[in-house]
């Protein structure tokens, strides 16, 4: 018997999965994708894990594919630039077990460096693209995904945003269906992609590319809403809710199915209605294809490519001035800060004393680019910090990178960092490269990963020691220090930077925000003693601030006792307490 709950959109996509019989997952955390393997890994009947990035989680659910299984792999938008390189060859190739890519976009950067749109890479590999609405959909789509991907014998992608991933609304529960494994057959031409193979298979990817855009008018997740014939909005997605919020009497075509779309369906609706916008969040991937077929609909020159759409957004473009527009207030400016008592601010202080540039990476690290701490002076993505110093020793010489380091997290190390450091030593690099071990994946909500010892169902493993696989890799010069040291730290970077070799320093100290973590102590300000310097404050620690006084106060339910503010007191005004 069937039940409703509230569920967010990556909770509906996992109990989807589940649901739909998937039997192993595999992802590298990123917002907003996050999620969806910690709700799927409560459940027993599939195998759930983290993989080092999302190129390798990719072929995990690929080989599980191929040997008969339905198989999962997530990851947000430019994971899947990690990703394309086994995706492009998957579409050629074809499934056996039914295989969906979950990849979500990030429409207005909360938590990413840019704003890809996943069809566009999609349409490139030939890989079919749903995009639900709501949870509901969210949910019933990835039952539907991987129909259609043993169907049709290809990869699906389910593409989401950020507000649907993060989003809440009513999802019916199903019971799971049991999917009998699939026999594996031996087939050279299907599995082996040289290229003898590989010039039939792109044969096959385009017929059957042909096919299901035909098909497509039939399938229950593209559907036509004739209302008022003056107005219609061809949408999907997220944007969807939008268009039902301030044109409710509009005819809609709600495409379920964005790559490929059927031209059936989208003539049919076409003919029907006057005016019709193409609203989609992003690049006009849709309005495009539309416009190439000849049909005359108005899209971008409306609506702008960049961000999050809204209801708002929508009632500008549509409506004068004197129509009624709902504003949204205004808030006050909170930029994302390093929380009190993170090991990484102890880090980049010291960077900023020395004043070394730092070449940055993504993860919390970035969150050093700002004042008062102003250390990064680069991020691109997963693994460049190592790779962009590497190019600087390079292209100016040994002298010139004596005033930076590459600055990495634990994770990211893992992630793509090994092979860029591989690299330094390979071509003889010098330099110094700091991987700062939180012993967490941070920024995403510390989900465990090689080095942490514990898998992503909670079980112990082994715990990938970072420091003999450096000194594996052929780094000589591997030192590792605790975080907060900042004297020793100080005299590390000093020396390292200066010498003419490669150095890696590893500063270890767990993320404040781990669960377990005690604070017996915390930090107080001798107003007596203070002489109004502002030497503490250059360290940006959110628990200080400055009093009307001008004396320094520090407030004790945000200050966990890090200490690091002493350092920075000549005058011993702040001290160490027991709460």
């Amino acid at each position: 018997m069937s039940k409703k709950t509230i569920m967010l959109g990556n909770e509906a996509i996992a109990r989807g999965a589940y649901e739909a019989g998937v039997k192993l997952s595999s992802a590298y955390p990123g917002t907003p994708s996050t999620e969806i393997s910690e709700y799927l890994a409560k459940y027993d009947e599939v195998y759930t894990e983290w993989a080092p990035n999302e190129k390798v989680a990719a072929e995990v659910g690929i080989g599980a594919s191929i040997s008969g299984v339905r198989s999962l792999v997530c990851m947000k938008h430019v994971g899947l630039n990690v990703a394309s390189d086994p995706l492009y060859t998957f579409a050629y190739t074809g499934v056996n077990g039914g295989s969906v890519f979950v990849v979500a976009d990030d429409p207005g950067l909360a938590s990413s460096q840019n704003e890809q749109d996943t069809r566009m890479v999609a349409r490139s590999a030939h890989v079919p693209v749903l995009e639900p609405a709501d949870s509901q959909e969210a949910k019933d789509f990835m039952k539907f995904a991987y129909e259609l991907s043993e169907q049709y014998d290809t990869p699906v992608i389910l593409r989401t945003t950020t507000k649907l991933a993060h989003s809440q609304s009513a999802v019916e529960l199903c019971e799971r269906v049991e999917i009998a494994d699939k026999e594996y057959a031996r087939n050279v031409g299907k599995y082996v992609m040289m290229p003898a193979s590989a010039i039939g298979r792109h044969v096959v990817v385009e017929n059957r590319e042909k096919q299901m855009a035909a098909d497509a008018a039939s399938f229950p997740i593209n559907r036509i809403e004739i209302k008022d014939t003056k107005l219609g909005f061809i949408t999907c997605g997220i944007a969807y809710q939008y268009v039902k919020e301030v044109c409710p009497e509009a005819s809609v075509l709600k495409l379920g199915l964005t790559n490929p779309i059927s031209r059936e369906m989208i003539a049919d609706f076409i003919h029907q209605v006057e005016t019709v916008y193409v609203f989609e969040e992003l690049e006009p991937v849709i309005e495009e294809q539309v416009r190439a077929w000849g049909f005359d609909v108005k899209g971008k020159e409306c609506f702008t490519r960049q961000g999050e759409y809204s209801a708002n957004l929508l009632r500008r473009a549509l409506y004068s001035a004197d129509e009624a527009v709902f504003e949204k207030a205004e808030a006050p400016n909170r930029p994302p800060i390093l929380c009190p008592g993170c090991p990484h601010r102890s880090v980049f202080s010291v960077l900023n004393k020395l004043k070394i540039h730092a070449a940055g990476d993504i993860g919390c690290y970035t969150l050093g680019a700002v004042a008062p701490l102003s250390v990064i002076d680069t991020t691109i993505c997963m693994g460049a910090s190592i790779s962009s110093l590497h190019g600087m020793e390079k292209a100016r010489g040994k002298e010139y990178v004596k005033n930076w380091v590459a600055v990495i997290g634990d994770s990211t190390f893992l992630h793509t960092g090994i092979n860029s450091l591989i690299n330094m030593v390979y071509n003889k690099a010098t330099g110094t490269v700091m991987i700062l071990d939180n012993r967490t994946t941070g920024m995403t909500g510390h989900q465990e990963h090689a080095a942490t010892g514990k898998t992503l169902k909670g079980e112990e493993t082994y715990a990938i020691d970072l420091a003999s696989l450096c000194r594996a890799a052929g780094v000589e010069n591997v030192i590792e220090v605790n975080a907060f040291d900042v004297k020793r730290l100080e005299e590390i970077l000093k020396e390292s930077t200066q010498s003419d070799t490669l150095t890696v320093i590893i500063t270890k100290s767990p993320c404040v925000l781990l669960k377990g973590n005690k604070f017996p102590n915390y930090c107080t300000v001798d107003a007596d003693a203070c002489k109004k310097c502002g030497a503490c404050l250059k360290i940006g620690c959110p628990a200080m601030t400055k009093g009307e006084d001008g004396k320094v106060r520090i407030d004790a339910t945000m200050c966990n006792g890090c200490g690091l503010c002493t350092n920075y007191c000549k005058f011993n005004a702040i001290k160490t307490v027991e709460r």
